[in-house]
């Protein structure tokens, strides 16, 4: 007889599957192979003990402060730990609580049914003279044999912008931006690009956004995180998709001391914001993708916990994209030039990709596709 202990296991059913485990008792053991540690903030005191002592029924953990017994302070911080069958325990049993344990549960369901989205490289493509990568610039008679090469390579989508976000940059008129925008999309519409990638416009500028949708392009990426209603209006009008990227400022001002008091929790908060405009605006969750915006208005370690956090986001059941492409947050890890941040890039898309992320935004597509085929034989 032997034992080892298995490592990460990315699909519990096909796992037990392989194994001969009978059908009927494949979802149940499934749930029970699938640890889950939830962070709660604010949970009031007396809720607290409930949820502990019903947990601790259960099997399973909430770890809380010292103190919390004799409800010292009004509101405490938790970490509840459990498999996904003891959490979906939890969500029925809390319902008969009070304490705001009701909404707890309901939040606490919302992690049961986080939805998966198969992984997609997107390319990126800069039409401007003053992105910080210059390997990703491209005059617009160029950015069409560009995006053809990235789609050989295995992008399905290819992101196009015109003016720079990096800190600092320069802000461009509307009149200047759609100038550069217009003979890409026109030779986008003349090569038909449209029938072979989706196409992404890089914009928050409504004129350059709808001339972007009439040339074919199905996604608008956000950088202002859809804080224009103009921007959802079109999205809903040409029934395509939207990115909400989150930014704390502007590119100009993003990177002038960002704080946060918790910022996964600040950032969750601003997409379930954004998320609720949406829909009351008509689009659906399938059609929002969401960017925790890594280098937007972030510290290093404020980019580090959001990757190592990147899974709490797929809960809203949206698609969850990551852009580290050769950022400096490489370069505050260990010294290194722009051009030599492609290891630093895959190391943080892999890790983004294996917490949920399914949306890779890269400048590198070949070097990205083998990375993930063999990161994706491996699981």
């Amino acid at each position: 007889m032997h034992i080892y202990k298995l490592g990460n296991i990315a699909d519990t059913e096909a796992t037990l599957k392989a194994l001969g485990v009978e059908k009927g008792g494949i979802s149940i053991m499934a749930k029970k192979m699938e640890l889950m540690c939830l962070y709660i903030k604010a949970l009031k005191t007396p809720a607290a003990n409930i949820l502990k002592q019903d947990a601790l029924s259960i099997g399973a953990e909430l770890a809380v402060p010292g103190g919390v017994i004799l409800c010292e302070k009004p509101t405490c911080d938790c970490i509840l730990i459990g498999t996904k069958k003891h959490i979906e325990i939890l969500s029925r049993k809390e319902l008969a609580q009070p304490f705001g344990l009701k909404a707890l549960a309901g939040e606490l369901k919302k992690f049961l049914t986080a939805k998966t989205y198969p992984v997609r490289i997107m390319g990126v493509i800069n039409v401007n003279e003053d992105s910080f990568f210059e390997g990703s610039r491209f005059a617009a008679k160029d950015a069409i044999a560009q995006c053809q090469k990235m789609i050989t390579e295995g992008a399905k989508i290819i992101d196009i912008g015109a003016v720079s976000s990096r800190p600092g940059a320069k802000e461009v008129s509307a009149e200047e931006e759609l100038e550069r925008i217009k003979p890409i999309c026109d030779a986008i519409v003349e090569h038909k690009l449209y029938e072979k990638a989706l196409l992404s416009i890089d914009s928050y500028t409504p004129g350059v956004v709808e001339y972007a949708l009439n040339s074919g392009f199905g996604l608008i990426n956000d950088i202002t995180g859809a804080s224009n209603d103009a921007l959802i209006q079109l999205a809903v009008r040409y029934h395509t998709k939207l990115c909400i990227m989150h930014m704390q400022g502007t590119p100009q001002t993003m990177q002038h001391h960002p704080f946060y008091e918790d910022v996964t929790a600040e950032v969750s908060s601003f997409f379930e914001e954004r998320i609720t405009k949406c829909e009351a605006m008509g689009l659906s969750r399938k059609q929002i993708i969401l960017d925790v915006g890594i280098g937007f208005g972030k510290s290093l370690e404020h980019n580090l916990t959001l990757l190592k956090n990147m899974q709490h986001f797929t809960h809203f059941g949206c698609e969850v994209l990551i852009g580290a492409s050769r950022k400096s947050m490489i370069d505050k890890v260990i010294p290194t030039p722009t051009e030599e941040r492609l290891p630093g890039t895959l190391a943080i898309h892999l890790k983004a990709v294996e917490n949920g992320a399914s949306i890779v935004r890269c400048h590198d597509v070949a070097e990205h596709r083998q990375a993930m085929a063999v990161w994706d034989a491996m699981r």
